[in-house]
């Protein structure tokens, strides 16, 4: 696709469960884990509750459809607020981010970082934050062009009698 490609950012809300259906797709696709995003998708109602939570953020990158053709999910991240405790302010944490490997290198990722930069400065969050596997060099080269980079160390903890998830 070349770079006049036309595309829309669009942050879901309720009512857009098929456009979250797509991007749940997308992210299989990319990430190459059909089984986390294809398989046992939440129903609708769970879905629609996701979306109408004031604690959910999900963005999408589409190109316009024309005539008959609908438009098409190419890009998209999914973000949660958090409420702090020690002070009276939130944090967003953009836990998935994907573009396909056709618009990438297009600024899609930017775009859509950029809407939840918009969304938290209307809704007065304090800061935005995310990770990156090590060995992301372009996601990691992304997010240092937009941020700070913190060194921290990331662990994943069973519940009770779970076995530990390993790397995912």
């Amino acid at each position: 696709m070349s770079t006049q490609t036309s595309i829309d950012i669009r942050t879901l809300k309720r009512g857009d469960v098929q456009r979250f259906r797509d991007l749940l797709r997308l992210f299989g696709d990319v990430f190459d884990m059909p089984d986390a995003y294809h398989h046992n998708q939440p129903d609708d109602f769970y879905l629609e509750g996701l979306l109408a939570s004031p604690d959910f953020i999900a963005v999408t990158a589409e190109i316009r459809g024309t005539g008959d053709i609908s438009s098409q999910t190419v890009g998209g991240l999914c973000a949660y607020v958090m409420r702090k405790f020690e002070q009276r302010r939130s944090e967003i944490y953009i836990y998935d981010l994907a573009v396909h490997s056709q618009f990438r290198r297009q600024k899609v990722a930017t775009r859509l970082i950029n809407r939840i930069q918009d969304i938290a400065a209307e809704t007065g969050v304090y800061v935005i934050f995310v990770q990156a596997d090590g060995d992301d060099e372009p996601a990691k080269a992304l997010y240092c062009s937009l941020g700070v980079e913190e060194h921290v160390c990331h662990y994943d903890i069973p519940p009770t009698g779970h076995e530990p998830l390993g790397k995912r």
